[in-house]
């Protein structure tokens, strides 16, 4: 490897190749360097990790950590919905994308089963009812709306509110403070009264589901008497805040790029049979759950590199499913592009458990946009979409869109 690459300064986030693109000194590092020292803002030396092969094989060992408990995170990023960690703690209990072997696993099998590609086959229906009503609703305003208020967000949140279990009408709670918790710059006291109003309000709600049971997954997990108060609330935060926060994004933002692709458009509203594909591609092409850590607990080979015991990894699944050693001319989105091995879901055993749910959720969606408003355009120019470039998870703030009756 050569050793002529500048070393950036802290992770490059300007995106300045388009707001579909990942950041241009991105793409040149993963070009002349796909494993890359780092510099953080407080001077810890770390690691960038943005090539396809490397980004796989580095998810796929668990001897690169997950946890936050092991050393300080010299980061701008942490586990969704946590507090940025100054000191090592342990992980707040239930949140078992932070965990390693063997705990882990023990978490992670207790929800293996509600989320099986069978179970989510018989969900779709009802996936597909909630679409349709959403849609009505929309249907019924004046033009011109924000997409991500009147679709983009509902749609997720109602169904992931009646997987859980979670009273729908407590949206406007859970859904700021799970907003203000993906805010990138903000102070401790901010982001903590988010974390501490959330975990209140869930705490709340699985101690009612233990206590008197429905037929939903937190009432499911609360049958389990080997999972404790704590571990219940943490995993309710995680399901909440990962089911609905990613997939508003992608509905939004994806229909941004549509809109923004009107050639690609066109093709997907003439061929309904075009829109699995297309999904696995937009999920390829956008990765709103871009940035992810790990934290090497041993010195480990990595791209030719060698990573020292105790290094902080950063990994960008946006690179890595921009990498032209994986996918032919991988700054297009083409709808015919068979996208089959994308990471924007991870790899390995923090894959998201709940990727067949999104997938539906975004054929629904997309479908019943499409159909529904066939002349759905946007309705500011597209340099005045404001977007997520401030959020943890990437998108748009608001989409401005009309139509025509």
């Amino acid at each position: 490897m050569t050793q002529t690459v500048p070393v950036p300064q802290g992770l490059p986030m300007d995106r300045d190749a388009g707001p579909f693109d990942p950041p241009s000194e991105i793409t040149r590092l993963r070009e002349s360097r796909p494993v890359s020292p780092m510099v953080f803002p407080d001077g810890h030396e770390g690691w960038l990790v943005t090539g396809y092969d490397e980004v796989r094989q580095l998810m796929a060992d668990t001897r690169f950590s997950s946890r936050q408990d092991i050393g300080i995170l010299h980061v701008p990023y942490e586990t969704p919905g946590m507090p940025a960690p100054t000191e090592p703690s342990p992980p707040m209990p239930g949140m078992f994308v932070a965990m390693d072997p063997p705990d882990h696993g023990r978490l992670r099998k207790r929800l293996t089963g509600a989320f099986t590609v069978k179970r989510m086959k018989q969900l779709e229906d009802h996936i597909v009812e909630i679409t349709e009503r959403q849609l009505d609703a929309m249907a019924a305003l004046t033009p011109p709306i924000d997409l991500v208020k009147e679709f983009a967000l509902p749609v997720p949140s109602l169904v992931i509110c009646e997987l859980l279990g979670v009273p729908y009408e407590d949206r406007e709670k859970f859904q700021a403070d799970s907003a203000q918790l993906m805010v990138r710059d903000q102070t401790l006291e901010e982001k903590m009264a988010a974390f501490i109003g959330m975990n209140t309000f869930l705490t709340e709600l699985v101690t009612r589901k233990r206590e008197t049971p429905g037929d939903d997954i937190l009432s499911d997990l609360g049958r389990h008497d080997d999972l404790t108060m704590e571990e219940l609330t943490g995993a309710a935060f995680l399901l909440l805040l990962a089911g609905h926060e990613t997939t508003a994004n992608m509905l939004s933002l994806g229909t941004f790029a549509l809109l923004e692709h009107p050639e690609q458009l066109a093709e997907l509203r003439a061929d309904a049979e075009l829109m699995p594909g297309a999904v696995e591609e937009m999920l390829r092409y956008l990765s709103v759950a871009d940035i992810f850590f790990r934290y090497a607990t041993e010195d480990l080979e990595l791209g030719g590199e060698t990573i020292p015991a105790g290094s902080t990894v950063i990994i960008s699944l946006l690179a890595a499913n921009r990498d032209p050693r994986r996918f032919e001319n991988p700054d297009a989105l083409d709808l015919h592009r068979n996208a089959r091995g994308l990471l924007s879901f991870g790899h390995g055993i923090h894959q998201c458990l709940g990727q067949q749910l999104a997938r539906i959720e975004m054929r629904a969606g997309f479908e019943g946009l499409l159909r529904r408003f066939p002349t759905l355009a946007l309705a500011v120019p597209a340099d005045e979409v404001k977007l997520k470039t401030d959020m943890n998870i990437y998108g748009v703030h608001e989409l401005p869109v009309t139509w025509t009756e």
